[in-house]
């Protein structure tokens, strides 16, 4: 009797990697956005383990060109341009990351009071109407130059501006979940005013405050490199993209890569953050998803 070869098995795939390409498939763009960021915030907070230094100048080195000791070059003043741009993208981040969660704390509870009190919500939508009159990058100068430049300061000068958009934003999703039915129960059967805002009205602001979110921090990074490079935003010394842009400019034909580096890793902040806002705005919309 002959022997039968038996066939190798077929290993099934395991349900978490089949998980994770359906998603990839599924999400391109977050995925896309969230590497990314992933990788310039891993860069910026490992900076002090690979970076070296970025502030000690070193006159005889100024304007070298890339090599060995610099894989980015040198500037003006002999520093790393690698090193000043990694380390540029921790205040970036820092501030994009702050920017976005104080707008979103300060105009989420605005938002609420104003969306859920009809008698409040004409007094505070005026004042925020005043403030989006206003352009942010000029209201952010002048609340800046009124305080001592420092990144703390920038912070506030950014935040002031991003809070009348998310009050706009939750405001119109509290004024139309305030006359949902179970709300209207909710009221009827006398719960307390702070749990019928805690439990059914608040649930309905998280999505669209998320995808609101990833939009402030882009804006706020780049207000953040437009105040520095106009000279009214962090101190020349420490090490931020838009400082590095607005002291290579005058070299810009005779050393370039001084310049490159911070735009580039600007334009890639800037990207990655807006690709997962699109992808979280895509998944999270219930329109869009059924869509897709």
């Amino acid at each position: 009797m002959s022997a039968i070869a038996a066939e190798p098995a077929v290993r099934p795939t395991p349900p978490r990697d089949a998980s994770l390409r359906r998603f990839v498939r599924r999400n391109p763009t977050i995925v896309a956005g969230g590497s990314i960021l992933g990788v310039i915030a891993l860069l910026a907070v490992l900076a002090p383990l690979f970076a070296g230094d970025a502030i000690t100048m070193h006159p005889a080195l100024r304007l070298r060109p890339p090599s060995e000791a610099y894989w980015l070059g040198a500037d003006h003043l002999g520093r790393d341009v690698f090193a000043r741009t990694v380390y540029g993208a921790q205040v970036s981040l820092f501030v994009g990351v702050s920017v976005a969660t104080m707008s979103i704390a300060c105009g989420l509870f605005i938002g609420l009071m104003a969306g859920y009190f009809r008698k409040v919500d004409a007094v505070v939508m005026r004042l925020m109407d005043g403030l989006m009159a206003i352009p942010a990058i000029l209201l952010a100068i002048a609340l800046v130059a009124l305080t001592r430049a420092s990144v703390s300061a920038v912070i506030v000068a950014i935040t002031i501006p991003e809070i009348p958009r998310v009050v706009r934003l939750v405001r119109a999703v509290v004024l139309g979940v305030r006359e949902a039915p179970y709300v209207e129960a909710a009221i009827a059967g006398g719960t307390p005013t702070w749990k019928i805002l805690i439990r059914h009205i608040l649930p309905s602001t998280i999505a669209p405050l998320i995808v609101q979110a990833t939009y402030i921090c882009a804006s706020a990074i780049l207000i953040e490199a437009a105040l520095s490079f106009l000279g009214a935003g962090t101190p020349p010394e420490i090490p931020t993209w838009g400082n590095m842009i607005a002291q290579s400019r005058l070299f810009l034909a005779r050393a370039p890569w001084t310049i490159f580096a911070p735009g580039i890793a600007l334009a890639l902040v800037v990207l990655g953050v807006n690709l997962l806002g699109d992808g979280l705005r895509d998944r999270l919309d219930p329109r869009l998803a059924r869509r897709m």
